[in-house]
Protein backbone atom coordinates (compact mmCIF):
# COMPACT_ATOMS: atom_id res chain seq x y z
CA UNK A 1 0.00 0.00 0.00
CA UNK A 2 1.40 3.40 -1.00
CA UNK A 3 1.93 5.83 1.83
CA UNK A 4 2.90 9.45 1.65
CA UNK A 5 5.94 10.30 3.77
CA UNK A 6 6.08 13.67 5.45
CA UNK A 7 8.60 16.03 3.88
CA UNK A 8 12.04 16.22 5.37
CA UNK A 9 12.72 19.63 6.81
CA UNK A 10 15.68 21.20 8.54
CA UNK A 11 13.59 21.89 11.66
CA UNK A 12 13.02 18.14 12.15
CA UNK A 13 16.05 16.78 14.05
CA UNK A 14 15.15 13.19 13.13
CA UNK A 15 15.04 13.87 9.42
CA UNK A 16 17.89 12.92 7.17
CA UNK A 17 20.02 15.76 5.99
CA UNK A 18 19.59 16.74 2.35
CA UNK A 19 22.60 17.06 0.10
CA UNK A 20 23.66 20.60 -0.74
CA UNK A 21 21.48 22.19 -3.43
CA UNK A 22 18.72 19.57 -3.13
CA UNK A 23 15.09 20.70 -2.98
CA UNK A 24 12.96 19.02 -0.31
CA UNK A 25 9.77 17.25 -1.31
CA UNK A 26 6.67 19.33 -0.65
CA UNK A 27 3.27 17.84 0.05
CA UNK A 28 0.67 20.06 -1.61
CA UNK A 29 -2.28 17.74 -1.11
CA UNK A 30 -3.65 19.91 1.66
CA UNK A 31 -2.46 23.25 0.28
CA UNK A 32 -4.98 26.07 -0.05
CA UNK A 33 -4.83 29.00 -2.47
CA UNK A 34 -3.60 32.35 -1.20
CA UNK A 35 -6.43 34.71 -0.34
CA UNK A 36 -6.52 38.17 -1.86
CA UNK A 37 -9.20 40.13 0.02
CA UNK A 38 -8.03 43.48 -1.37
CA UNK A 39 -8.70 42.28 -4.91
CA UNK A 40 -12.30 41.42 -4.07
CA UNK A 41 -12.67 44.76 -2.31
CA UNK A 42 -11.43 46.54 -5.45
CA UNK A 43 -13.87 44.52 -7.61
CA UNK A 44 -16.73 45.43 -5.28
CA UNK A 45 -15.80 49.10 -5.36
CA UNK A 46 -15.61 49.11 -9.18
CA UNK A 47 -18.97 47.33 -9.40
CA UNK A 48 -20.59 49.99 -7.23
CA UNK A 49 -19.07 52.78 -9.32
CA UNK A 50 -20.21 51.14 -12.58
CA UNK A 51 -23.73 50.71 -11.23
CA UNK A 52 -23.77 54.37 -10.21
CA UNK A 53 -22.56 55.43 -13.66
CA UNK A 54 -25.22 53.34 -15.43
CA UNK A 55 -27.91 54.78 -13.15
CA UNK A 56 -26.67 58.30 -13.96
CA UNK A 57 -26.74 57.66 -17.71
CA UNK A 58 -30.26 56.23 -17.61
CA UNK A 59 -31.98 58.59 -15.18
CA UNK A 60 -30.49 61.94 -16.24
CA UNK A 61 -32.91 63.46 -18.79
CA UNK A 62 -30.37 66.00 -20.06
CA UNK A 63 -28.59 63.34 -22.12
CA UNK A 64 -31.62 63.24 -24.47
CA UNK A 65 -30.86 59.77 -25.81
CA UNK A 66 -33.74 60.06 -28.27
CA UNK A 67 -32.03 63.03 -29.93
CA UNK A 68 -28.73 61.13 -29.91
CA UNK A 69 -30.35 58.22 -31.73
CA UNK A 70 -32.00 60.53 -34.27
CA UNK A 71 -28.74 62.26 -35.23
CA UNK A 72 -26.42 59.25 -34.94
CA UNK A 73 -27.29 57.96 -38.42
CA UNK A 74 -28.08 61.32 -40.04
CA UNK A 75 -26.71 61.95 -43.53
CA UNK A 76 -25.07 65.23 -42.55
CA UNK A 77 -23.15 63.44 -39.80
CA UNK A 78 -22.01 60.85 -42.36
CA UNK A 79 -20.63 63.62 -44.57
CA UNK A 80 -18.62 64.97 -41.65
CA UNK A 81 -17.29 61.47 -40.92
CA UNK A 82 -16.24 61.08 -44.57
CA UNK A 83 -14.31 64.35 -44.39
CA UNK A 84 -12.60 63.25 -41.17
CA UNK A 85 -11.55 59.91 -42.67
CA UNK A 86 -10.24 61.56 -45.85
CA UNK A 87 -8.20 64.07 -43.87
CA UNK A 88 -6.75 61.27 -41.75
CA UNK A 89 -5.82 59.12 -44.74
CA UNK A 90 -4.20 61.90 -46.79
CA UNK A 91 -2.36 63.44 -43.82
CA UNK A 92 -1.00 60.05 -42.75
CA UNK A 93 0.11 59.27 -46.32
CA UNK A 94 2.05 62.54 -46.40
CA UNK A 95 3.35 61.92 -42.90
CA UNK A 96 4.57 58.37 -43.53
CA UNK A 97 6.17 59.22 -46.89
CA UNK A 98 7.81 62.36 -45.58
CA UNK A 99 8.79 60.64 -42.35
CA UNK A 100 10.70 57.89 -44.17
CA UNK A 101 12.54 60.44 -46.30
CA UNK A 102 13.39 62.68 -43.34
CA UNK A 103 14.49 59.71 -41.21
CA UNK A 104 16.83 58.45 -43.94
CA UNK A 105 18.14 61.99 -44.36
CA UNK A 106 18.84 62.32 -40.63
CA UNK A 107 20.85 59.08 -40.71
CA UNK A 108 22.78 60.15 -43.81
CA UNK A 109 26.53 60.71 -43.64
CA UNK A 110 26.00 64.01 -45.47
CA UNK A 111 26.23 66.60 -42.69
CA UNK A 112 24.23 69.22 -44.60
CA UNK A 113 21.36 66.84 -45.36
CA UNK A 114 21.36 65.48 -41.81
CA UNK A 115 21.29 69.00 -40.34
CA UNK A 116 18.45 70.14 -42.58
CA UNK A 117 16.34 67.07 -41.73
CA UNK A 118 17.07 67.53 -38.04
CA UNK A 119 16.01 71.17 -38.25
CA UNK A 120 12.77 70.10 -39.95
CA UNK A 121 11.95 67.72 -37.09
CA UNK A 122 12.88 70.35 -34.50
CA UNK A 123 10.73 73.04 -36.11
CA UNK A 124 7.51 71.11 -36.75
CA UNK A 125 7.61 69.18 -33.47
CA UNK A 126 8.12 72.42 -31.54
CA UNK A 127 5.02 74.24 -32.82
CA UNK A 128 1.48 73.16 -31.85
CA UNK A 129 -0.66 71.73 -34.62
CA UNK A 130 -3.38 74.31 -34.09
CA UNK A 131 -0.90 77.14 -34.61
CA UNK A 132 0.35 75.53 -37.81
CA UNK A 133 -3.20 75.16 -39.14
CA UNK A 134 -3.99 78.82 -38.49
CA UNK A 135 -0.67 79.88 -40.03
CA UNK A 136 -1.27 77.98 -43.28
CA UNK A 137 -4.83 79.30 -43.45
CA UNK A 138 -3.56 82.91 -43.17
CA UNK A 139 -0.56 82.45 -45.47
CA UNK A 140 -1.95 85.12 -47.81
CA UNK A 141 -1.01 87.78 -45.25
CA UNK A 142 2.63 86.78 -45.75
CA UNK A 143 2.57 85.79 -49.44
CA UNK A 144 -0.30 87.41 -51.34
CA UNK A 145 0.81 85.63 -54.50
CA UNK A 146 2.40 82.18 -54.99
CA UNK A 147 4.39 81.24 -58.10
CA UNK A 148 6.33 78.18 -59.25
CA UNK A 149 9.20 78.28 -61.71
CA UNK A 150 12.95 78.51 -62.06
CA UNK A 151 14.59 80.25 -59.06
CA UNK A 152 15.43 83.82 -60.03
CA UNK A 153 14.05 82.98 -63.48
CA UNK A 154 10.77 82.68 -65.38
CA UNK A 155 7.56 81.62 -63.64
CA UNK A 156 5.54 78.68 -64.89
CA UNK A 157 2.49 78.74 -62.60
CA UNK A 158 1.26 81.55 -60.36
CA UNK A 159 -1.91 82.54 -58.58
CA UNK A 160 -3.43 84.29 -55.62
CA UNK A 161 -2.72 82.64 -52.27
CA UNK A 162 -6.33 82.94 -51.13
CA UNK A 163 -7.36 80.95 -54.19
CA UNK A 164 -4.69 78.26 -53.86
CA UNK A 165 -4.65 77.79 -50.07
CA UNK A 166 -8.19 76.63 -49.41
CA UNK A 167 -9.26 75.41 -45.95
CA UNK A 168 -8.88 71.84 -47.21
CA UNK A 169 -5.30 72.40 -48.41
CA UNK A 170 -4.40 74.33 -45.25
CA UNK A 171 -5.62 71.39 -43.16
CA UNK A 172 -3.65 68.89 -45.25
CA UNK A 173 -0.46 70.95 -45.04
CA UNK A 174 -0.76 71.57 -41.31
CA UNK A 175 -1.55 67.97 -40.38
CA UNK A 176 0.67 66.23 -42.94
CA UNK A 177 3.86 68.24 -42.43
CA UNK A 178 3.54 68.04 -38.66
CA UNK A 179 2.94 64.28 -38.82
CA UNK A 180 6.01 63.81 -41.04
CA UNK A 181 8.22 65.17 -38.23
CA UNK A 182 6.85 62.66 -35.71
CA UNK A 183 6.95 59.77 -38.16
CA UNK A 184 10.58 60.60 -38.95
CA UNK A 185 11.54 59.90 -35.34
CA UNK A 186 9.45 56.71 -35.27
CA UNK A 187 11.05 55.42 -38.49
CA UNK A 188 14.52 56.41 -37.33
CA UNK A 189 14.04 54.53 -34.07
CA UNK A 190 12.87 51.46 -35.99
CA UNK A 191 15.86 51.58 -38.33
CA UNK A 192 18.26 51.90 -35.42
CA UNK A 193 16.61 48.87 -33.82
CA UNK A 194 17.87 46.59 -36.62
CA UNK A 195 21.18 44.94 -35.87
CA UNK A 196 24.10 46.53 -37.69
CA UNK A 197 25.35 43.09 -38.68
CA UNK A 198 22.37 42.71 -41.02
CA UNK A 199 23.51 45.74 -43.02
CA UNK A 200 27.11 44.61 -43.06
CA UNK A 201 26.14 41.12 -44.24
CA UNK A 202 24.00 42.55 -47.04
CA UNK A 203 26.81 44.89 -48.09
CA UNK A 204 29.20 41.92 -48.16
CA UNK A 205 26.88 40.27 -50.67
CA UNK A 206 27.25 43.26 -52.97
CA UNK A 207 23.88 44.92 -52.34
CA UNK A 208 23.64 48.70 -52.71
CA UNK A 209 22.47 51.01 -49.94
CA UNK A 210 19.04 51.59 -51.43
CA UNK A 211 18.46 47.88 -51.90
CA UNK A 212 19.72 47.11 -48.38
CA UNK A 213 17.27 49.64 -46.98
CA UNK A 214 14.36 48.30 -49.05
CA UNK A 215 15.02 44.57 -48.81
CA UNK A 216 16.83 44.06 -45.49
CA UNK A 217 16.47 46.93 -43.04
CA UNK A 218 12.89 48.14 -43.53
CA UNK A 219 11.23 44.67 -43.38
CA UNK A 220 12.93 44.01 -40.03
CA UNK A 221 12.28 47.52 -38.73
CA UNK A 222 8.54 47.26 -39.41
CA UNK A 223 8.07 45.23 -36.23
CA UNK A 224 9.28 48.28 -34.28
CA UNK A 225 7.60 50.89 -36.49
CA UNK A 226 4.06 49.52 -36.72
CA UNK A 227 2.93 49.87 -33.05
CA UNK A 228 3.77 53.59 -32.67
CA UNK A 229 2.54 54.26 -36.21
CA UNK A 230 -0.83 52.75 -35.32
CA UNK A 231 -0.98 55.06 -32.33
CA UNK A 232 -0.14 58.00 -34.58
CA UNK A 233 -3.00 57.10 -36.94
CA UNK A 234 -5.43 57.12 -34.02
CA UNK A 235 -4.01 60.42 -32.79
CA UNK A 236 -4.32 61.86 -36.30
CA UNK A 237 -7.98 60.85 -36.47
CA UNK A 238 -8.61 62.76 -33.26
CA UNK A 239 -6.39 65.68 -34.31
CA UNK A 240 -8.57 66.30 -37.37
CA UNK A 241 -11.09 67.86 -34.98
CA UNK A 242 -8.75 70.88 -34.85
CA UNK A 243 -9.61 71.78 -38.45
CA UNK A 244 -12.99 73.00 -37.19
CA UNK A 245 -11.24 76.36 -36.56
CA UNK A 246 -10.80 76.60 -40.36
CA UNK A 247 -14.55 76.14 -40.93
CA UNK A 248 -13.86 72.80 -42.62
CA UNK A 249 -16.88 70.51 -42.35
CA UNK A 250 -15.37 67.59 -40.48
CA UNK A 251 -17.28 65.61 -37.84
CA UNK A 252 -16.80 68.12 -35.02
CA UNK A 253 -17.59 71.18 -37.16
CA UNK A 254 -20.72 69.48 -38.50
CA UNK A 255 -21.90 68.73 -34.97
CA UNK A 256 -21.16 72.30 -33.89
CA UNK A 257 -23.10 73.76 -36.81
CA UNK A 258 -26.12 71.68 -35.83
CA UNK A 259 -26.22 72.47 -32.11
CA UNK A 260 -25.61 76.17 -32.82
CA UNK A 261 -29.03 76.12 -34.52
CA UNK A 262 -30.90 73.68 -32.28
CA UNK A 263 -29.15 74.40 -28.93
CA UNK A 264 -28.94 70.63 -28.32
CA UNK A 265 -25.31 70.79 -27.32
CA UNK A 266 -24.90 67.71 -25.12
CA UNK A 267 -26.74 65.21 -27.40
CA UNK A 268 -24.77 66.33 -30.46
CA UNK A 269 -21.45 66.17 -28.62
CA UNK A 270 -22.37 62.64 -27.50
CA UNK A 271 -22.96 61.74 -31.15
CA UNK A 272 -19.48 63.02 -32.03
CA UNK A 273 -17.91 61.12 -29.13
CA UNK A 274 -19.64 57.87 -30.10
CA UNK A 275 -18.50 58.13 -33.72
CA UNK A 276 -14.93 58.93 -32.70
CA UNK A 277 -14.98 55.87 -30.44
CA UNK A 278 -16.29 53.71 -33.29
CA UNK A 279 -13.61 54.88 -35.73
CA UNK A 280 -10.74 54.58 -33.26
CA UNK A 281 -11.92 51.10 -32.27
CA UNK A 282 -11.84 50.01 -35.91
CA UNK A 283 -8.32 51.39 -36.24
CA UNK A 284 -7.30 49.62 -33.05
CA UNK A 285 -8.51 46.27 -34.41
CA UNK A 286 -6.67 46.84 -37.69
CA UNK A 287 -3.51 47.77 -35.81
CA UNK A 288 -3.62 44.55 -33.78
CA UNK A 289 -3.87 42.43 -36.95
CA UNK A 290 -1.00 44.30 -38.63
CA UNK A 291 1.15 43.92 -35.52
CA UNK A 292 0.52 40.18 -35.46
CA UNK A 293 1.48 39.95 -39.14
CA UNK A 294 4.85 41.67 -38.70
CA UNK A 295 5.52 39.96 -35.35
CA UNK A 296 5.24 36.44 -36.75
CA UNK A 297 8.28 34.41 -35.80
CA UNK A 298 8.90 36.54 -32.71
CA UNK A 299 7.04 34.76 -29.92
CA UNK A 300 8.42 36.83 -27.09
CA UNK A 301 6.09 39.67 -26.07
CA UNK A 302 3.62 38.79 -28.81
CA UNK A 303 0.99 41.53 -29.28
CA UNK A 304 -2.36 41.04 -27.65
CA UNK A 305 -5.64 40.96 -29.54
CA UNK A 306 -8.23 43.73 -29.29
CA UNK A 307 -10.47 41.90 -26.82
CA UNK A 308 -7.66 40.56 -24.64
CA UNK A 309 -8.10 43.37 -22.12
CA UNK A 310 -11.78 42.53 -21.66
CA UNK A 311 -11.69 38.74 -21.47
CA UNK A 312 -9.16 38.32 -18.61
CA UNK A 313 -6.99 36.17 -20.85
CA UNK A 314 -3.51 35.13 -19.78
CA UNK A 315 -0.61 36.49 -21.82
CA UNK A 316 0.99 33.83 -24.06
CA UNK A 317 4.41 34.36 -22.47
CA UNK A 318 3.05 33.95 -18.90
CA UNK A 319 3.51 30.44 -17.49
CA UNK A 320 0.50 28.56 -16.27
CA UNK A 321 -0.05 28.62 -12.50
CA UNK A 322 0.19 24.80 -12.50
CA UNK A 323 3.35 24.71 -14.58
CA UNK A 324 5.74 25.24 -11.68
CA UNK A 325 3.68 23.43 -9.05
CA UNK A 326 5.76 20.65 -7.37
CA UNK A 327 4.23 17.22 -7.15
CA UNK A 328 4.07 15.18 -4.00
CA UNK A 329 6.35 12.18 -4.08
CA UNK A 330 4.83 8.88 -3.14
CA UNK A 331 6.93 6.08 -1.70
CA UNK A 332 5.95 2.49 -1.27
Amino acid sequence: MATTQPPATRDDPGAAELPPGAVPDVDVAGASPVRHPLRWLAVLLLAVLCAQLIHFLITNPHFEWGTVGAYFGAQVIGQGIATTVELTAIAMLIGVTGGVLVAVGRMSENRVLSTVCGAYVWFFRGIPVLVQLVFWYNLSALLPRISFGVPFGPEFISGQTNTLITPWLAAILGLGLNEAAYMAEIVRGGLLGVDQGQTEAAAALGMGRARILRRVVLPQAMRFIIPPTGSQVINMLKATSLVSVLALADLLYTVQSIYNRTFETIPLLIVACLWYLVMTSVLYVGQSFIERYYARGATRHAPQGFWAFALFRRRPDTPSPAADRPLAKEET
